[in-house]
């Protein structure tokens, strides 16, 4: 497989290439960093609830293990194949140098929609999965965690797995973990929480405020968005538009997000939702508004559609969702982009929070874990907005800056092996 063939892989190279000619990277840096250390690809063969034996593929992708052990989701989602997968983890390298964690870029997933699977039927594929792959894992390795179609009952699943074969427990192979096997308090709403962090540094430095004149669409419903859209109407701003896989919804006054939760508790989507008006998802990214999160999937925002965008800030929860075509594009146009190595750091800080508690086998209280999100992210955020002032570009391409340079410094220091 070609991986430029993938437009989200060849994104994440034209990013990389903006950012390392415009800040004067090594040319022998940027080499090595075009490409992925390594990549594997697996079958999972599992037995289905009628009998029969069906195959799907998977995939690990370890981008770059200069600063320490790998990190990166697994996603279970029908669009996963080598390319995307080694894009995601290009970005996770990118991700983790930004926000100083002591990590490197990894990313897995496997091919499969797992709606279509019961929950027997999906034990059977993580565990193999994490058989499969279990020779290029571990804490001090490469450390998985959730990501889209995925969630803590998968890594508790992967986790003992894991476990199993090395004969004893190992709760720092995978984060996202349940609490009761080893897991971190804060870690479901990381991400989320981490975009809300990122819109009030946005908002503050535009001399905005977030309050109840705040109006807030959000692209996706799940795992980020909801965290997200909490948080905000805490502060007061009015949710006025989300959107999963069966459409969008919009209500000028705020959507209730609690009986939005509850109904696709019970329903699974949010279609049929009463007492909103139900629009397509590319009627929300035309919507005018204060604050847009896009917290779904990469590529939502593309030369097709990005003059229909009406919004002060771009908030990436999503891995990618903006292409580079369309990121410049906004910027010109005055609109504020959180890239998303920053905007969704949240998930992989936490994580990584989760790893060093599991290793020193002592837990954290849930305000010490938030005011040290909320303080890494600071920092983080004032540099890239240092780096965006120094170079004269947008925050996609100063967030990128920031990590390079933290990547070369680390990657000279360590020399080229055999040399």
């Amino acid at each position: 497989m070609n991986l430029m063939d993938n437009p989200l892989y060849k994104d994440a190279l034209a990013q990389l290439y903006q950012a390392g000619n415009t800040m004067g990277l090594d040319p022998n840096i940027l080499e090595r960093l075009k490409h992925p250390k390594r990549a594997l690809v697996v079958s999972v063969p599992i037995r289905l609830d009628d009998g029969s034996v069906r195959t799907f593929m998977g995939y690990r992708v370890q981008h770059n293990m200069t600063i320490g052990p790998g990190k990166g989701g697994i996603r279970f989602h029908p669009n996963v194949d080598l390319a995307e997968t080694a894009g995601l983890a290009m970005l996770m390298t990118f991700k983790c140098a930004l926000v100083g964690l002591p990590l490197g870029g990894a990313k897995g997933g496997i091919n499969v929609d797992p709606n279509e699977l019961s929950r027997q039927e999906l034990q059977a594929l993580t565990r193999r999965y994490a058989t499969e792959i279990s020779m290029i894992v571990g804490p001090n390795m490469d450390i998985p965690a959730p990501d889209i179609g995925t969630d803590g009952q998968t890594m508790a699943w992967f986790m003992d797995t894991y476990s199993q074969i090395k004969g004893f427990a190992v709760p720092g192979v995978v984060t996202g973990k349940p609490i009761s096997v080893g897991g971190s308090l804060g870690r479901t709403e990381s991400t989320g929480k981490g975009v809300v962090y990122c819109v009030n540094f946005a908002a503050q430095k535009m001399g905005m405020k977030i309050d109840h004149t705040t109006r807030v669409v959000i692209h996706g419903f799940g795992k980020v968005a909801i965290p997200a859209a909490m948080d905000l109407m805490a502060q007061g701003a009015k949710i006025i538009a989300v959107s999963d896989v069966s459409g969008a919804i919009y209500n000028p006054e705020g959507i209730d997000i609690k009986k939005a939760v509850e109904w696709t508790r019970e329903k699974r989507f949010l279609k049929g939702l009463p007492g909103v008006e139900h629009i397509s998802n590319e009627e929300l990214i035309g919507m005018e508004c204060d604050v847009f999160i896009p917290a779904a999937i990469d590529g939502i925002i593309t030369e097709a559609n990005m003059h229909t965008v009406r919004t002060k800030i771009i908030a990436e929860g999503a891995n990618g969702p903006l292409t580079k075509g369309a990121v410049d594009y906004l910027h010109n146009k005055g609109v504020f982009i959180i890239p998303d190595i920053l905007c969704n750091a949240g998930g992989v800080i936490v994580s990584y929070f989760e790893w060093v508690q599991g290793m020193q086998n002592f837990f954290w209280g849930l305000d010490e874990i938030n005011k040290k999100l909320h303080d890494i992210l600071k920092q983080s955020f004032s540099e890239v907005v240092g780096a965006a002032d120094q170079y004269k570009v947008n925050m996609k391409t100063a967030a990128l800056i920031v990590a390079l340079r933290r990547l070369e410094r680390a990657m000279k220091l360590r020399g080229l092996f055999p040399g």
